[in-house]
Formats: structure tokens, sequence, C-alpha cells
């Protein structure tokens, strides 16, 4: 494991803050865009409140074939189209975090990770801050975050026209 800093993106997207916050919020959005390139998203579950849980399937094609992968996590702060920070771990197709065991690493390892989103309304254009707090920059994780968040550009550009 790297002791590279967190995943920090920051992007400005030529949209509107509802337009970025819907991205974040609601599942039909979220999983347009959530993933690396080529990974797709069959199964986005968010109760968007504080307490709310979120439950993520995502599939991809491997050169080792096709890999499912569950994320599961629990929103702790929701102002809403200004800062969003919800936990992440991954999880089962139950939507049960997966212990350190079931992962193969030291029992009692903290798995369990934070994502902060932070938008600033520039009038028609957002500025959004992205951290993923307990994944480093340089990690496949931080590797993915990136390809999502073009994808997100893609499709905010496409929304917005």
């Amino acid at each position: 494991m790297s002791d590279t800093k967190d995943v920090q993106i920051e992007r400005i997207f030529d949209a509107p803050i509802d337009l970025i916050w819907a991205m974040w919020t609601e599942a039909e959005h979220f999983a347009n865009w959530y993933g690396p390139m080529g990974a797709k998203i069959p199964k986005a579950e968010m109760d968007v409140k504080v307490g709310g849980r979120r439950h993520i399937a995502m599939e991809m094609d491997t050169p080792n074939g096709a890999l499912q992968m569950f994320f599961v996590g629990e929103y702790r702060e929701i102002n809403p189209k200004t800062r969003l920070v919800y936990t992440e771990a991954m999880g089962d197709e139950h939507g049960n975090p997966m212990t350190a065991e079931q992962m193969g690493m030291p029992p009692g390892a903290h798995m369990e990770t934070s994502i902060i989103v932070e938008l600033e309304d520039l009038g028609d254009r957002t500025k959004m801050m992205m951290i993923h707090v307990g994944v480093p920059a340089d990690s496949p994780g931080g590797q993915g975050w990136n390809m999502a968040i073009e994808k997100m550009e893609a499709r905010v550009a496409e929304i917005s026209g």
C-alpha cells in the first residue's frame, strides 16, 4: 500500500449546480457515469439522507473474465447542492459490508473509506472537489476515479448539450 495522498479530483463543469448534484445523488444519473471505463452499474440503490444506505453493483469484463463487485456505505453528511459525505466499503450482493478477513486482509483491518464531494455554484458552471479518503491517488482506485469523472464530464456535456 502506498502512502501517497488520498484521491483528490477537482473539475469545473459547464453545467448548473443542480445537474452536478443530481449526478451524485440520483441513482439513474450515478449509474451512467460511476466506475472505470467499461464498467456497468446494474444496481444503484441510494437512500440519500443522513444515515441512509448505499448499495452499488459494478460489472466489468477483465482479461480473466467477468468481474462483479459490490460497494456499500452510509450517507454521513448532506448539505443540499454543496456537500455530500458518504462511506464506502466492499460488500456482498445483499448489501452487507465485507470483513477484512473476507477480503484477505489482517483481522480487524479498517476497510471503510469516505468520499467527500463539495460543489460551488459558479452561475452556469459548477466547481466540484471530490476526495476519496483512504484510497491512495496512485492506486487502481485512483485511476478508476479519474476515468469515472471523465465519464461524468461526458454525461454532463450530453445532458446539458
